[in-house]
């Protein structure tokens, strides 16, 4: 159970420190929703 305990722990700091490299900055550049694109939806209707 120690292991497990050990893995858990290691595995909640790795994706805290994945999730702080990965902070939107305040001037993010805002995305279309994915509707609202023309070309995007004309090729999915081909699929």
């Amino acid at each position: 159970m120690e292991t497990t305990n050990i893995y858990a722990e290691i595995n909640l700091e790795t994706k805290a420190r994945a999730l702080a490299t990965c902070e939107v900055q305040g001037n993010a550049e805002v995305q279309k929703q994915w509707r609202d694109q023309p070309d995007l939806m004309a090729f999915l209707r081909t699929l």
